[in-house]
């Protein structure tokens, strides 16, 4: 199991109904999005943030490991803002509003991916998926994604043990011998793959599969008190942005 797929499990918020989480998380992915960068995204980062390590209890170190990835990202789109190409200054020179609108787009990609990851760290696919069906998504889309969904973690765990055995068996002592590991690796993988896939395709067969996926879903209900809050704290935000507007230079 993945880190965020852990944490999603053992989260405080793991019993709420994926709605109360969505309104909130993303939610805050959309302010972060259509609020001025500056003060709104920088708000909504900070609000994210507070309500991850907080109400969430969301771990540092475990936020820190996801986080870092899409940062990655943010970083990388938004330093190519800080140069043009072409122009009377040469083929590539420095940009002349480059690192203010490197930052803005800093600041709500950033702010937007705090979002997107509260709702990951709070919610399990398991909880999402099935209700997918409820709310008009066709009954064989979702079943793929969950089938899918379970299948990369059985991929992930066979790509753990061969890496194991072959390092067990020096097979990445030299570069040469990390090229055949590799190689051995991605053949393997992909026989286990198909023979996984084979199996399940026999066992659903065996069992009446009918074309749907009939899983157990947590009991959960929509709090009326939660999705409030977060409505009310979305809002305070957007207001508390156009009053920063208009006040800060």
């Amino acid at each position: 199991m993945l880190p965020i797929d852990a944490a999603a499990h053992s989260s405080r918020w793991r019993r709420r109904h994926p709605v109360d989480k969505a309104v909130l998380g993303l939610g805050l992915t959309v302010l972060a999005i259509s609020l001025p960068p500056w003060p709104g995204a920088a708000l909504v980062l900070v609000t994210a943030l507070a309500v991850l390590l907080g109400p969430a209890g969301v771990p540092t170190r475990r936020l820190w490991r996801a986080y870092r990835v899409p940062l990655g990202f943010c970083v990388t789109g938004a330093v190519t803002l800080l140069v043009q190409v072409g122009g009377p200054e040469g083929f590539v020179s420095l940009a002349d509003d480059g690192p203010s609108r490197a930052g803005e787009l800093l600041l709500r990609t950033s702010a937007a991916s705090l979002g997107v990851l509260l709702f990951a760290f709070t919610t399990p696919m398991s909880d999402l998926l099935p209700r997918l069906v409820r709310a008009g998504v066709p009954a064989p889309v979702v079943d793929v994604a969950l089938v899918t969904y379970r299948m990369s973690f059985l991929l992930l765990d066979s790509v753990r043990l061969i890496r194991d055995a072959q390092a067990a068996r020096l097979g990445h002592t030299s570069r040469a011998a990390e090229w055949r590991s590799l190689a051995g690796l991605g053949a393997t993988a992909f026989v286990r793959a198909f023979d996984r896939a084979a199996r399940l395709q026999t066992g659903l067969a065996g069992r009446g599969y009918d074309g749907t996926l009939r899983v157990l879903v947590p009991e959960a209900r929509v709090s009326v008190r939660f999705t409030a809050a977060s409505c009310a704290l979305l809002a305070t935000l957007a207001a508390l942005t156009l009053v920063l507007e208009k006040a800060l230079p």
